[in-house]
């Protein structure tokens, strides 16, 4: 197999990975140790490549990738009970696209909108509209399998806190 040139993401990239706002997301944390920047580097380069390999729109798959988890803030820190289709999972695709248009609207498209608010299917219920958007939800879910590596904490990432009971 070849090495990648990375000139070509880079490129496309270094608007958003340079921006403050999204540099903001090294100290989220998404998943056990890793943060919400690391994650969603690794969902655009691997969204990217995907792409790419099936000649399809290599930008908006490396662009989508990287603002697919682009919400306002910690999702960790609960200030409030919520109600379940309320909680993180159910809501932050639509975060991200709002912060994503905010900061970035020179960049989006159709394609990119519907790749963010999509990319949590089925747990959201739209289906991705565009091959591009189905791209970003399989790396999505493929990145995410690091939460296996500590089956204790998977409740949590749910949004259930179960205390442990005394006997």
């Amino acid at each position: 197999m070849k090495k990648q040139n990375w000139d070509e993401y880079n490129k496309i990239v270094e608007t958003i990975i340079n921006h403050k706002e999204f540099i903001k997301r090294k100290d989220y944390k998404h998943h056990n140790d890793i943060s919400v920047y690391d994650h969603c580097l690794a969902v655009s380069k691997l969204s990217y490549l995907i792409a790419k390999k099936f000649n399809l729109n290599e930008r908006n798959a490396a662009i989508a990738g990287l603002l697919h988890d682009f919400y306002f803030k910690p999702w960790q820190i609960k200030t409030e009970k919520k109600p379940f289709f309320k909680l993180h999972g159910f809501i932050h695709s639509k975060e991200a696209l709002v912060n994503a248009c905010r900061f970035f609207p020179e960049l989006m498209n159709e394609e990119i909108a519907n790749s963010i608010l999509c990319h949590m299917f089925p747990l959201n219920i739209s289906l991705p509209k565009y091959k591009v958007g189905w791209i970003v939800n399989f790396s999505d879910k493929l990145v995410s399998l690091e939460v296996l590596k500590s089956p204790k904490t998977l409740p949590h990432l749910v949004g259930l806190n179960l205390k442990k009971s005394k006997i």
